[in-house]
């Protein structure tokens, strides 16, 4: 049996500045995210969603972190699948893309 390909679902907002920001995080989803937390681990995954409040979800990740306190230490792994990283933990986020798709992902910080 084919499957047919989820289209994205339109989201209803009420101002055109909101439904700005709605496109321009679209853009982001399913793509490769690294979150750095204050603790010093960091998060691999795909990015999944957020929500107003600014906590992400990342799918297939993976933790880092360092296995002693010193510099340079080698890193721990360990996978964790579905994870919600909290915005009040988050130190750092990067998007795995093309320098052309950071620069213009650069005014979701702008707004």
């Amino acid at each position: 049996m084919e499957q047919e390909a989820e289209q994205p679902i339109p989201v209803q907002v009420g101002t055109s500045d909101s439904s700005s920001r709605v496109s321009r995080v679209r853009k982001l989803l399913f793509r490769r995210m690294l979150v750095g937390i204050k603790d010093g681990r960091f998060f691999l995954g795909g990015f999944y969603c957020i929500d107003k409040q600014g906590n992400i979800i990342l799918q297939d990740a993976v933790e880092y972190r360092s296995t002693r306190r010193s510099s340079p230490s080698p890193m721990e792994q360990r996978c964790l699948g579905l994870i919600l990283i909290p915005s009040s933990c988050r130190a750092t986020c990067h998007v795995d893309c093309s320098i052309d798709e950071q620069l213009s992902l650069l005014s979701l910080r702008e707004t």
